[in-house]
Order: structure tokens, then sequence, then C-alpha cells
């Protein structure tokens, strides 16, 4: 079930990306006088074909559904009627060619603008950037953060959550710089650290890097009190309780919740002896841990849950929440700093500062899709906004094949005072093709390995 619900969200995400970029194409084509022949979402074998509109454009749904294209009347590719020349494409003004291209780009971004806005607008929960004491000897340690530092800025930019500053740290960690960080103690005051990222390595960026240099959540000391036992669990036929306190498990002394569900998790199926405390008194217990598996990993699970402050627990988290006119600009400038983003780790790619590990493919944006879809509408929308920048992004790359190779034609045509050649750009289409297929066998190269290694 877990892989059909990431295969199903990862088509519905993918056809209404594609479906929004094309719509960008065909409305300015349309705008423009353009005749626009067929709409196809899709390549390959046509499924669904009705033909709607005074110019009786095909619509299309095909096999494939892994992009899709909108074809225009263009003399180009086929003879054009007399009548109908001055809707060609390839005779309309070269400005109103650009707007056309560059139309499929700018709906992907503003659907994310649209899409970012509703998470604002309904609230973004998101944890609290509280540090966790760092390791003696590790670079946050070096640079003086201690326990419960609240991390306030990052060079200089306002974090509110642990994901905006592990992407503001994510910037700075590939380019091995130094990240200026403003802090709340404990006691209230403002402290600056400087954190070197010089020590990490390029395999570090693409695991937790921010564990590598010693920053890393604090998390609430939960005692191992069992709070809830699941009935018909394998905790409740070991005989555990609410209010049993675990104290050992096999070799392990237990002082701390995470350390019982370490112990736990690395055992599925295999019997794991207990020390209980239960009103002041001890008592042995064999527990046996179902096996589960979930996202690709097996671990063990006893059903049970611990007893937690919850007062104390709600403050380590926020909502982050702005007003309906407030999150217009904030939803802009989200767009503009996740592009920015995107533009700097390809470039970092390509300069080495980075692995090209980190380009995935359809199987990982699956594997995201079913996982963001799995916690909730509003981690869905978000990874939709986030997937519609990146084929924003993508898209205005100089390759032939793409739309910013388009763009780049058009512009060399601006220069040169006239068209480029066919066979320039045939060259160019075939060099852009051969570009793009062998990234995409590198990105699919990828996802199998990640699937296999886990």
């Amino acid at each position: 079930m877990s892989v059909l619900n990431s295969i199903l969200a990862f088509l519905v995400a993918i056809g209404v990306l594609v479906t929004i970029h094309e719509l960008g194409h065909f409305v300015v084509a349309r705008l423009c006088g353009v005749r626009v022949l067929r709409f196809s979402i899709g390549f390959g074998t046509p499924l669904w074909v009705r033909k709607f509109g005074a110019d009786q454009t095909e619509w299309v749904l095909a096999a494939i559904p892994l992009g899709g294209f909108v074809k225009m009347a263009d003399e180009r590719d086929e003879s054009v009627a007399e009548h109908e020349r001055d809707r060609a494409f390839n005779n309309k003004p070269i400005w109103q060619r650009m707007l056309i291209i560059a139309a499929g780009p700018a709906a992907n971004f503003l659907l994310a603008a649209v899409l970012y806005w509703v998470v604002f607008v309904t609230g973004q929960p998101g944890a609290v950037p509280y540090v966790a004491q760092p390791p003696a000897g590790s670079a946050a340690a070096a640079a003086g953060f201690v326990g419960y530092d609240k991390i306030v800025t990052i060079n200089g930019r306002e974090v509110s959550t642990w994901g905006d500053a592990r992407l503001e740290l994510l910037d700075i960690a590939s380019a091995r710089a130094v990240a200026t960080i403003e802090v709340e103690t404990k006691g209230g005051g403002r402290q600056a650290r400087q954190l070197s990222t010089a020590s990490l390595e390029k395999a570090d960026l693409d695991r937790d890097f921010a564990g590598k240099l010693g920053l890393g959540a604090y998390r609430l000391p939960i005692a191992a009190v069992l709070d809830v036992v699941t009935p018909n669990s394998p905790a409740a036929d070991a005989g555990l309780k609410p209010g049993d306190r675990i104290v050992a498990a096999g070799a392990t002394e237990i002082s701390d919740w995470s350390q019982l569900v370490a112990v736990v998790s690395a055992s599925p199926g295999r019997p794991v002896p207990l020390v209980v405390e239960t009103r002041g008194e001890k008592f042995d217990a064999i527990v046996t841990p179902a096996t589960v598996t979930d996202a690709g990993r097996t671990f063990g699970r006893i059903g049970v849950s611990p007893k937690v402050d919850r007062g104390a627990s709600e403050a380590l988290f926020i909502n982050i929440r702005y007003g309906v006119f407030e999150s217009v600009p904030k939803a802009i400038g989200k767009v503009w700093d996740m592009s920015a983003f995107s533009l700097k780790m390809l470039g970092r790619m390509v300069t080495g500062d980075i692995s090209w590990k980190n380009l995935s493919g359809p199987i990982t944006i699956a594997d995201y899709a079913g996982q963001s879809a799995k916690l909730g509408w509003l981690p869905y929308v978000t990874f939709l906004a986030l997937i519609s920048v990146s084929i924003g992004v993508l898209n205005l790359l100089p390759i032939p094949v793409l739309d910013g190779g388009q763009l780049l034609y058009h512009i060399a045509e601006l220069i040169k005072g006239s068209p480029l050649s066919e066979q320039a750009m045939e060259i160019g289409q075939r060099a852009g093709f051969a570009l793009l297929i062998g990234l995409s066998a590198f990105a699919f190269y990828n996802d199998v390995f990640r699937l296999v290694s886990g």
C-alpha cells in the first residue's frame, strides 16, 4: 500500500504540475493569436483524445506521464494554410515567441507562489531551532554553542524553525564558509557564534551535515515511564502496564525514553529481556518487538508510548502563520529564495563543491510525494510548491530541448538580427537531447542506488 500511495501521490503531483506548465504556454499562445494544434499531458501512445474549440485543438492524455507539450502551428514543422500564416508561431514577433516560451516556467512559479500562500495562510508547523548540547570537539562546541541555545538569525537572515535553519546552513556548508549565527541563550540574552563548515567533506552534505558539525535539535528529556500500552501488543503480552518504568533493556541501562526506543527498534522479532519498576518494586519481563517495515526500513515496535510533559513539549514547536495579504509577499519571496537556492546547488554540482548524488529522479520524487501525502495535505502542498519551483528552474536552464534553450535561440536571433540556421538549431537540439538523457539516466541511477542501499 505504501508503494501504491507513493505512485498515486507522484502521478497526481506530476499531472498537476505538467498541466499548469503546459497551460502557461497554451494561454499565452492563444493571447498572441497562435493556433494550438495539440495539448498533450504525457508522451507516447494517446490514451484519450478529444477536440474542442474553434481551432479544434486536440486534447490528449498519453501513456507516459513524465511531461507534456503544446504543439503550435509552425511552418518549420509542417505546411500551414496561406490564410493562417499569420497564426503560425514562427511568424509572430520575437517578443511574442519569447513570451510564449517563458510562460511555461512562469506558470510553475505562479503555482508555487499560490501554494506557498495557502501554506502561510493556513499555518506551517515546525520545530523551534533550539540546539542540543554539542559533542565535545565538534565545530559547534568550538563555536561556543551550549544546550538550549535558540537560533535566531543565520548570516543576518531570520529563521523561525529548524527547517529554515537547515536550509540556510546547507547553502553555507556547500560553500564551506563560516556561518555567523545569532542565538538567544537560556538566560534570554543574545550572542553571536561563528560556526566553521570547513571540516565538512562532500559526502557529508548527502547526510546529516548539521549533525556532523555537532549542531543537533534539542530534545526534551523523557523518562522511560509508560503512559499507554496498546491492547494485544507485544508490551501487553509481556505484562507491561501504564505507569511502569523501564529500568533496563537487554544489556542497556535505561534512563531516557530514546534509549528504550533504540533497543526496541534494533530488535525486530527478537526477545528483549526487561527490568521493570512499578510502585517501587522491580520485576523481570521479556518482550518480543513486532517487525515493522516502513519506507524501506525494518524496525521493532512493542506498542507503548511515554508520559510527556505536554506544556514543555509544545514549547519546542511553533505554528508559522501570516495574514491573507501579508502572505502574498512572503509567498513570492519564498519562490524567489527557493529558485535561487536551486540554482546555487546546481552550480555547485557543476563546480564539484557538492556531489551529483543529490540529483534525484522519478523514484526518489515519488517516495517524497508518498511520504508528504502520508503526513497530511499541508506537507503535500508544500512538496508540490517545491517541485513546481524545481520544474520552473529546470526548464529555464540553457539546454536546447528545454524552454531555456529555446529562449537562448531567440536571444541569439536578437543579437544576430536573423534566426539561427536550421543546421545550427538541429545540432543544438541533438546535443541538448543527449545531455538531458545523460542527466536523466544519472538521476535514475541515483534513485536505484538509494533504493538498493536503503
